[in-house]
């Protein structure tokens, strides 16, 4: 039950870290829901999470293939290593304040009346979470998560799909508000990310030296 609840959360957050970014499907879903109303943005991310969890379960099973391998599972944690800790000084250092506006208008949204369909194509497109959920897949599994048992592997899946879903409805709230609070969620996600990746490099290190 512990491990259960405990792979949930862990998905769950996983999920809200990789898609707090403004990007092509959650940008795409604010335009939507600014244009066509609330119910064609719900078909629209109702697409996208059925693509997502089978995303998820593609980068379980690959992770399995590669947690097998001592080889290519060390190399995957240092290779890991390297990237969260770029994305940490990115985040915190470098990156600036993105310019909502900017972005909706460079996001283009096709006038498909299938919005659910249209919300899975764009999803297949984005290839982000298989590599995002194989690397976190091996990490869990290093700390004896039974994360490639096919029930925890449900469960996983169920919370990265819950997470995604809350980040896309606070994308459509927050930027259906005033400019005021479109520009400070914008101006602080950035932090947020970085001390979660700065975590994540920090006990993925701790792993590696250990």
């Amino acid at each position: 039950m512990g491990d259960a609840f405990g792979l949930l959360m862990l998905g769950f957050l996983a999920a809200v870290v990789g898609v707090s970014l403004p990007g092509l499907l959650n940008m795409t879903a604010v335009k939507i829901s600014k244009n066509e109303g609330q119910r064609s943005a719900t078909s629209y991310v109702m697409g996208a999470l059925s693509i997502i969890l089978v995303q998820t379960f593609i980068a379980i099973f690959a992770a399995k293939i590669i947690d097998s391998n001592p080889f290519i599972s060390n190399a995957l944690h240092e290779i890991g290593f390297v990237i969260f800790t770029i994305l940490t000084v990115y985040f915190i250092v470098f990156a600036k304040k993105i310019d909502q506006k900017k972005q909706l208008k460079k996001e283009e949204v096709s006038h498909k009346k299938n919005r659910f369909f249209y919300g899975s194509m764009l999803a297949l497109l984005n290839v982000f979470p298989i590599p995002y959920y194989a690397f976190l897949s091996v990490t869990l599994a290093s700390y004896h998560l039974p994360i490639f048992e096919k029930s925890y592997n449900f469960i996983f899946s169920i919370g990265v799909v819950l997470g995604s879903a809350l980040m896309f409805y606070l994308y459509i709230t927050f930027f259906n508000k005033s400019s005021r609070t479109n520009t400070f969620v914008l101006k602080n996600v950035n932090y947020c990310i970085g001390v979660v990746t700065a975590v994540v490099a920090i006990i993925t290190l701790y792993k590696i030296l250990r």
